[in-house]
């Protein structure tokens, strides 16, 4: 598949600090993809060297092809979605939309063109004459959303652009931001710090950490096989837990949790050489049950916290071998009357829930 970015081993130093670190990273045509972490990981100064707004110390930046690192940024085909969307306030919707047209001295009907097609694309209609500050924070999205679309780049660049709505529309946004990338087929790059976020609208996810990429995947790959601890935990909750083999019998291989719980896991998952490792299991992956359970990974526990979490219970239990196991559960089903400290509780792990990190976090 055809290339829209590539970054070849871009470096970025911000005086003595490398915002960036040596990072290679292709984004695909008509991909959705994702720059995801903590704050100060790097995401957006990655974003920033894509547009042009940044330079780097070392490495190059394509585009279709095109090695673009010494362009400026109106000479890159590429448009930004900003946080704060950076809507001019005494310019109307359409004037809004039409600002870049008019900046590249394209003809006025084929400036009409754009825009009406523009307002029709992101639902504005009817809004066209329309001030700024008369506008919701989702319609004013919106109009950046046109304005960025309306020169038909070949990236789009997103830099947190939901973080000022408030959570319900955040959530319907994403489907619309996820839907309307479907439709048009226009590369996007997101930049976000909300797992949530990325999980919804990524083809794949870029999870970044102190200026590198520490995994690239899609979004199911990452949650059901994190490449690092950091990546484990970053992406939805985990158990981390560190696992000693104890048992090796050809096909089968029992390993030993921090504090003494002893699961059973397939031998081919687990190489010879490898002694002791971290695991990750999971919160939703652990069944828990009032009723007594027999069978290899099945344990009782005393549940130490219950959190009422809505749809689902967060339970913090700690087994009868002393391992400590937070575990997320549909509330009520099957637990019947909310579980309280103390309670008294069996769980099961599925062997393949037990994931072994293959490396660790330097």
């Amino acid at each position: 598949m055809r290339a829209a970015v590539e970054l070849r081993e871009v470096t970025k130093l911000f005086g003595n600090i490398a915002a960036v670190r040596s990072v290679s990273l292709t984004v695909r045509a008509g991909e959705f993809l994702t720059l995801l972490g903590p704050s100060g990981c790097g995401k957006t100064t990655l974003l920033r060297l894509i547009a042009g707004f940044e330079q780097p110390e070392k490495g190059g930046v394509c585009l279709d092809g095109v090695d673009v690192t010494n362009l400026p940024p109106y000479r890159r085909h590429v448009n930004q979605v900003f946080q704060s969307y950076a809507l001019f306030p005494h310019l109307t919707v359409r004037d809004n939309i039409a600002f870049g047209l008019r900046m590249q001295r394209l003809p006025s009907v084929e400036i009409a063109t754009r825009v009406n097609e523009a307002i029709d694309l992101v639902s504005l209609g009817g809004l066209e004459n329309r001030l700024p500050h008369k506008l919701s924070g989702g319609q004013q999205q919106r109009v950046a959303l046109a304005r960025a679309l309306a020169p038909r780049p070949a990236v789009l660049l997103l830099d947190e652009p939901l973080a000022a709505l408030d959570a319900q529309l955040r959530r319907a946004m994403q489907l619309e931001l996820k839907q309307l990338q479907r439709r048009l087929g226009t590369t996007f790059v997101l930049v976000t710090h909300d797992q949530a976020e990325a999980l919804t609208m990524s083809d794949r996810i870029a999870l970044m950490h102190e200026g590198r990429i520490e995994q690239l995947d899609s979004a199911q790959a990452i949650y059901r096989r994190p490449a690092t601890a950091f990546a484990a935990e970053f992406i939805g909750q985990a158990n981390l837990l560190e696992a000693q083999v104890v048992m090796r019998n050809g096909t089968e291989i029992g390993v030993r949790l921090a504090g003494g719980l002893v699961l059973y896991l397939p031998a081919a998952v687990w190489p010879d050489e490898v002694a002791n490792a971290q695991v990750v299991i999971r919160p939703e992956k652990i069944r828990v049950t009032r009723i007594p359970l027999a069978g290899q990974n099945t344990f009782e526990a005393r549940v130490e916290e219950g959190v009422f979490q809505g749809a689902n219970d967060r339970l913090v239990l700690e087994t009868s071998a002393g391992t400590r196991l937070v575990a997320i559960s549909a509330t009520g089903e099957p637990l019947g009357e909310a579980l309280r400290s103390g309670d008294r509780v069996w769980g099961a792990v599925q062997a393949d829930e037990v994931v072994r990190l293959p490396r660790k976090h330097a």
